[in-house]
C-alpha cells in the first residue's frame, strides 16, 4: 500500500513509526512550523521530525485548499490517506483524491463518544471508565464516517491527561495496523456510527482550568487529572493564581465551609470545602514557582483557614 501520513503533535509520532515499519509512505504532511520561545525560533512538529530522520518528503501548507498543495498531494497517486491529530478538517476535494482505499482517521475515543478536539481529557474530565481507540472512515462531517475497528482501555483511577494520551497514542498504532491489514485483505467493516449517540469534546482552553468548587469533589478531581499537564486546573488564594497539579475527593468529614473555603491542614496537603464534601490538594504550583508537593508548599507559605480560593 502507498500512503500519504497526516499528523501533527506527539500523539502522531507511534503511529506514524509503526506506520513505516508496513507501508510505503510517500509523503507527511504536518502543520507549518511554529514560533516559540522568546526569540520565536521557527520549531517542527515531532511528525515531521520522525519524516526527516527518515528522508520523507514533508508538506506543509497553510491551507489545505491552496491549488499549489492540491496539486503536489495529487501527484503522488498514493491509495489512501491516513490522519491522525492532524489538527485541520480535510475538504472534500482531499477526502475523495485516495481513490483505491480512501481516507482514515485514528481518534482518541470510542466513536460515537467524544468526538472533537479533545477526546483524551474529556473522557477523564466526565468521568469515563473506558476509552480507546477508532479507526473509522473519513467524511464531510466530524469524526462522522463508518468504523473500521475499535479498541478499548479501562482508564485507571490515577490516569492524568498525559498519561492516558501516551497509552492511546501506543494503542492507536496497534490499531491502525489491524486496520490497514483487514483493508488490504478486504475484510474491513464500514459500520455506522449511531448519531442520536453522539457527544463532544471540544477544544480546551486555559478557562477551562479554573476550578467552580461548587461542583462535586469527584468532577473536580476528575477536572484536575484530565487538565494535567495542560492547560492545568487552577484557582486563587489572596487573588493570586496556582495550579493544582494533584488532588482527589477527601474522605467525608465534618466541616462548616462553604466551597471554596480551606477546610482542614494534612500531612499531606491542605482541603477545600466543594459542593457536598471537600477536596484534598496534593500538588501545587505557585505563580513564578516550581511544582511541589501541597504539604513542602505549606512548610514555606502562609494558608489560613476558612480563607475562600477563588
Amino acid at each position: 500500500m502507498r500512503a500519504i501520513f497526516m499528523g501533527t503533535p506527539q500523539f502522531a509520532v507511534p503511529i506514524l513509526c509503526a506506520l513505516l515499519e508496513h507501508t510505503e509512505v510517500l509523503a507527511v504532511v504536518t502543520r507549518p512550523d511554529a514560533q516559540k520561545g522568546r526569540g520565536l525560533k521557527a520549531q517542527c512538529s515531532p511528525v515531521k521530525d520522525v519524516a526527516l530522520q527518515n528522508a520523507i518528503p514533508v508538506l506543509q501548507p497553510q491551507r489545505l485548499k491552496d491549488d499549489e498543495f492540491i496539486e503536489k498531494i495529487s501527484t503522488y497517486s498514493a491509495d489512501m490517506f491516513i490522519v491522525a491529530a492532524y489538527g485541520l478538517i480535510l475538504p472534500e476535494v482531499i477526502l475523495q483524491m485516495p481513490k483505491k482505499y480512501g481516507c482514515i482517521n485514528v481518534h482518541a475515543s470510542l466513536l460515537p463518544k467524544l468526538r472533537g478536539a479533545a477526546p483524551i481529557q474529556w473522557a477523564i474530565i466526565n468521568g469515563e471508565k473506558t476509552t480507546g481507540i477508532t479507526i473509522m472512515h473519513m467524511d464531510k462531517k466530524l469524526d462522522a464516517g463508518d468504523m473500521i475497528l475499535k479498541e478499548e482501555i479501562e482508564i485507571e483511577p490515577d490516569d492524568t491527561g498525559g498519561v492516558l494520551h501516551d497509552k492511546l497514542s501506543l494503542l492507536g498504532a496497534v490499531a491502525l495496523q489491524k486496520a490497514i491489514t483487514q483493508i488490504e485483505k478486504g475484510e474491513a467493516q464500514r459500520i455506522p456510527q449511531d448519531h442520536d449517540a453522539a457527544t463532544y469534546a471540544p477544544m480546551l482552553t486555559k478557562a477551562h482550568g479554573h476550578i467552580d468548587w461548587n461542583m462535586n469533589p469527584q468532577d473536580i478531581e476528575n477536572l484536575v487529572r484530565g487538565l494535567n499537564p495542560w492547560p492545568a486546573a487552577y484557582s486563587y488564594y489572596n487573588n493570586q493564581p496556582f495550579k493544582i497539579w494533584r488532588a482527589k475527593k477527601a474522605d467525608k468529614a465534618e466541616h462548616k465551609c462553604a466551597p471554596g473555603e480551606i477546610a482542614a491542614f494534612t500531612a499531606e496537603g491542605f482541603v477545600v470545602a466543594a459542593g457536598g464534601g471537600s477536596v484534598e490538594i496534593l500538588e501545587l504550583q505557585a505563580q513564578g514557582s516550581r511544582r511541589m508537593a501541597a504539604a513542602d508548599y505549606l512548610r514555606g507559605h502562609s494558608m489560613e483557614l476558612g480563607r475562600k480560593l477563588e
